[in-house]
């Protein structure tokens, strides 16, 4: 292994909670609040607003050394790129990631945002484009592409977006966009462009990677294998090198019996029953529960922290390098996460530097 493990963590945008059916952190789900007693003076309407909690969620991630942060796209959720503006103006050394999709503006409007965020937050800025949406949520944000022709528009507005970001004068001629001597003058030329993340796993989805992402997210329910070794010929052949991650939900605790009893505590909460509780997958480790307990349809891993670390070590060695961490509530995870699991890698990230 060369490479240094990176670990991130998603921003819930659509409220926190110790269990699965409390998500009232972050003022979301107001009626589910417990209220406090009639005794108690709550100072906080008012000053603390929805933002704090995930600005809490931030501080945590930079704190426990964990190395960046992604927001989803969630057209139920918080605007992502609000979202990730904020993060990055609150943080001195974390990275944000924000998700978004192609529709959502011109690709010249997104580099000119994202140039300017850039500057004012010391070019810590990521891109998550997400073009493989469910027609249906793509239909309720305006955007009635399908098929093969949303990656024909994701490849052209990344084309267009490096291509102003990167050329005064830029000019371009496309089917879904058009350019003429655009680009941008200083100060708002010269800054590194925002790192690329990408998703999927169909011909036309690796085939914009190829060519555009910086790093490929996998998840557990991928072959994640076959998918390193068919980017890595296709980005050969375009003169370019990948990373790859993988999204994974992660249960963690001081040992395998802890982090089960955690999970089957979760999965009473939703109304299941311990007999019911899944064995993990015998064949990858990945247990497939998530989705029941925290809204999460990827597979990840439960276990002791050395149990999850050799499971992230097991990806390691396929080439995966970078890790999105799933684990509610984000707060107390993410905090468990740095102080107990990144230790374990000490090694790999001094060896790496």
């Amino acid at each position: 292994m060369t490479d240094s493990p990176d670990f991130l963590i998603p921003v819930p945008t659509r409220g926190d909670g110790r269990d699965p059916l409390r998500r009232d952190r972050g003022d979301w789900q107001p009626a589910a609040r417990r209220p406090l007693p009639a005794l108690v003076t709550d100072l906080r309407p008012g000053a603390f607003g929805p933002f704090e909690h995930l600005a809490q969620i931030g501080r945590a991630a930079e704190i426990a050394g964990l190395g960046g942060a992604l927001v989803p796209f969630d057209p139920a959720g918080e605007e992502s790129l609000v979202v990730a503006a904020g993060l990055l103006r609150q943080s001195r050394h974390l990275r944000v990631v924000a998700g978004f999709h192609p529709g959502i503006a011109t690709p010249v409007y997104a580099a000119k945002f994202s140039a300017s965020l850039q500057r004012f937050v010391d070019n810590r800025l990521g891109w998550q484009v997400d073009i493989g949406l469910d027609p249906a949520i793509a239909r309720s944000q305006g955007d009635f592409l399908q098929g093969a022709d949303r990656y024909a528009r994701a490849e052209e507005f990344l084309t267009v977006a490096r291509g102003v970001w990167n050329e005064e004068g830029y000019t371009y001629e496309g089917r879904f966009y058009q350019v003429l001597a655009g680009g941008f003058q200083p100060p708002n030329s010269g800054l590194p462009f925002p790192r690329v993340y990408l998703t999927g796993t169909s011909s036309d989805a690796l085939a914009v990677s190829a060519r555009h992402a910086d790093v490929h997210l996998f998840t557990g329910d991928q072959d994640v294998a076959a998918g390193i070794a068919e980017l890595g010929a296709r980005s050969a052949e375009a003169g370019r090198r990948l990373e790859y991650g993988l999204r994974l939900p992660v249960l963690a605790r001081d040992d395998d019996d802890e982090a089960w009893d955690e999970a089957r505590r979760l999965w009473n909460i939703i109304g299941g029953t311990g007999d019911g509780l899944p064995d993990p997958d015998p064949r990858t480790g990945l247990w497939h529960g998530f989705g029941r307990i925290a809204d999460s349809a990827k597979p990840g891993l439960v276990g002791s922290y050395e149990t999850v670390a050799a499971g992230i070590r097991g990806y390691l060695d396929q080439g995966v390098t970078t890790f999105v961490l799933e684990a509610r509530p984000h707060i107390e995870e993410t905090y468990r996460l740095g102080e107990r699991l990144l230790p374990l890698f000490a090694k790999e990230i001094e060896h790496a530097h």
